[in-house]
């Protein structure tokens, strides 16, 4: 009897350990990308803004919709929206051309090879298991909202807002706010390697775009107490 009892308060203890880890926030590591013109960009270039990451396929008619409120984005000046295709195949020239194509006027594009790849930007921001998907990071440099399928303005701007009017990381969830305490957090400086095949295994290329109801469970960053991610 004793023996059943000192299992079961060790899988409790392993329940709450496990959910105070899923509540805590993700601490992004200095992405390193180069863009399809062969220029350098990495997340601490961009502090004191808001950066989003949006991945897209060529492939992707979902992926085109979101365009417009991508470009209204990367407009203002608090604001940088950067481009990752991915899963074109192996001419590069097609990320180009679909860029071009479809009028993506973000501030840059970069052309990421196939999520297989074990050096894909991908691995060095989030899980993407369908196209397209996003993530938001706050000025400090943090990932503070996961965006699978299409962006909704609405949304990331009443995100913004609440961030800024409370001076806290503020989650918008179902319409209603929360609010944790913000501590600093500057960018940690971390030159991306490539990482070993088990971290951040891809999904199978199944060349169609997933349900937006899936979620990713994990994300391949540092862990910090200091925020919150936001999945919408």
């Amino acid at each position: 009897m004793r023996k059943l009892l000192g299992i079961l308060m060790l899988g409790l203890a392993t329940a709450v350990m496990a959910g105070n880890a899923n509540a805590e926030g993700t601490k992004a590591i200095n992405f390193q990308f180069t863009d399809i013109n062969g220029k350098s960009l990495q997340l601490s270039d961009f502090k004191g803004k808001w950066v989003l990451v949006n991945f897209w396929a060529p492939w992707c008619p979902l992926c085109w919709v979101e365009v417009p409120t991508l470009n209204e984005l990367n407009k203002r000046k608090d604001f940088v929206v950067i481009g990752v295709g991915l899963d074109y195949g192996p001419d590069e020239n097609v990320v180009r051309e679909s860029a071009s194509r479809h009028n993506l006027d973000f501030h840059s594009i970069v052309a990421g090879g196939a999520r297989r790849n074990q050096d894909s930007p991908f691995r060095q921001v989030g899980p993407v298991d369908f196209y397209p998907t996003s993530y938001l990071y706050d000025p400090g440099g943090e990932i503070v909202m996961f965006i699978p399928g299409q962006i909704r303005m609405n949304k990331v701007l009443a995100f913004m807002e609440a961030y800024k009017s409370k001076g806290s990381q503020t989650q918008v969830v179902d319409g209603k706010q929360s609010e944790a305490p913000t501590t600093a957090s500057p960018i940690q400086d971390v030159t991306y390697t490539k990482p070993a095949a088990t971290v951040g295994a891809p999904v199978a290329d199944t060349g169609k775009s997933a349900p937006r109801s899936q979620r990713s469970k994990t994300l391949p960053v540092q862990r910090s107490k200091s925020s919150q991610t936001v999945t919408y």
